[in-house]
């Protein structure tokens, strides 16, 4: 019995730890990561009512820091060789700790847009990213960001 529950313990926290993911929404909804758990311990980086903000005074600032990591991310991705054919269209939400390192990234992309293969490149490259991304700015608290996202190669 008791190498049994020792022989669990990593499956317990490996389950239920945070830690620097990269997921499709499906994926998180699969593991269990619903985003109304995940915004109840995020606040918004910026927020239509100033008091929610955790950037309240920085907007600015933040949206600067915001499309910095789109461009990081997306330089990341033509140096690995990760070429996009087409416009691609899709929508982010990420989660920030304090320091400004990346836990979790989610994300989706309009139907037929990547074949399988592409995807599944696209979330390995993604997972490789984040592991060293700092966003730019810190805070005092987590906080999250959401937005719609257009991939292009430029030429």
């Amino acid at each position: 019995m008791k190498n049994l529950i020792i022989a669990l313990i990593p499956i317990f926290i490996s389950n239920f730890s945070y830690g620097q993911k990269s997921l499709t929404f499906d994926e998180a909804k699969q593991q269990g990561l619903s985003m109304s758990h995940l915004d109840s311990i995020y606040a918004s980086g910026i927020h239509s009512d100033t008091t929610l903000a955790v950037f309240n005074n920085n907007e600015d600032e933040y949206i600067s820091s915001y499309r910095q990591l789109l461009q990081d991310l997306g330089q990341y991705l033509k140096i690995n060789n990760f070429l996009w054919e087409n416009q691609t269209k899709g929508f982010n939400r990420i989660y920030f700790d304090k320091t400004g390192k990346i836990d979790y990234f989610l994300y989706l992309f309009r139907p037929n847009q990547l074949t399988k293969k592409e995807e599944k490149r696209f979330g390995e490259l993604l997972e490789e990213f984040i592991q060293e991304y700092r966003f730019l700015l810190t805070a005092d608290k987590k906080f999250a960001q959401c937005s719609p996202v257009t991939y292009s190669t430029t030429k």
